[in-house]
């Protein structure tokens, strides 16, 4: 089965000034997001990745670029409508401290299955669309590239959180639970049977493991009772 590594945008100036982004054109990395990038690109090079995909949104763009900048090989890099941000509605643009006093706010907070933004979509439509965008494209680069294919998916936090509820087998309405900080990491690995959460909101750590290696076999499908023993070269095991 491929493998999916998750990839928060770095932080941006609408982050740094506490304003919800949304699909506002225009909103960039800001020092420190960049910065932030490059380091997850320095981590992801020593994985070949076969696609590094991107929300259009220009902060993922820009992540993406850092990322693909320390790759030796030539991944495929399409961008994805699916995995894009959320639709805010009337809420993009505003301060989150002016939203927190919203009664929609609350909704959000402690049950976001229930919640659709003015003017927007709801969370439940944007889970909806953004897993079926990433299981999609995953089953589309294992048939391609093989079961020990890893790609790259650039999206946004409240994406990459609903992604990993479904993942991990999470109703919605607790999702709020997940924190996936600027220019992190999360590891998804889809199974026939179900997938399987390797790693969530790192950002740091040899991510070598990752690397096919020549001879080896795919990695199984099933989980092995009493938690099997993880990798086995010990250069290759993880931080």
């Amino acid at each position: 089965m491929a493998t999916v590594i998750l990839v928060r945008h770095g932080r941006t100036t609408a982050n740094a000034s506490g304003v919800l982004a949304g699909r506002t054109p225009g909103v960039r990395l800001d020092d420190i997001g960049r910065a932030q990038a490059v380091r997850t690109g320095e981590r992801l090079a020593v994985v070949p990745l076969v696609a590094v995909v991107s929300s259009p949104l220009e902060r993922c763009r820009q992540t993406s670029r850092l990322i693909l900048d320390r790759q030796e090989g030539s991944p495929a890099t399409p961008t994805e409508k699916g995995i894009t941000e959320c639709d805010y509605g009337q809420w993009q643009g505003r301060p989150l401290k002016e939203l927190a006093t919203e009664d929609l706010w609350s909704v959000v907070q402690s049950q976001p299955s229930a919640a659709s933004f003015p003017g927007g979509e709801s969370l439940a439509a944007m889970q909806a669309r953004s897993v079926a965008a990433i299981r999609r494209l995953d089953a589309a680069f294992e048939a391609e590239h093989g079961p020990s294919a890893v790609w790259v998916a650039v999206s946004h936090g409240d994406i990459i959180k609903s992604i990993l509820a479904d993942a991990l087998g999470m109703h919605l309405d607790l999702f709020q639970r997940i924190h996936v900080d600027p220019a992190s990491v999360s590891i998804v690995r889809y199974g026939s049977s179900r997938p399987t959460v390797l790693a969530t909101n790192t950002d740091s750590g040899d991510l070598s493991w990752l690397r096919p290696q020549p001879g080896a076999e795919a990695p199984a499908a099933d989980a092995a009772v009493g938690g099997g023993a993880g990798p086995q070269d010990p250069e290759t095991s993880r931080s």
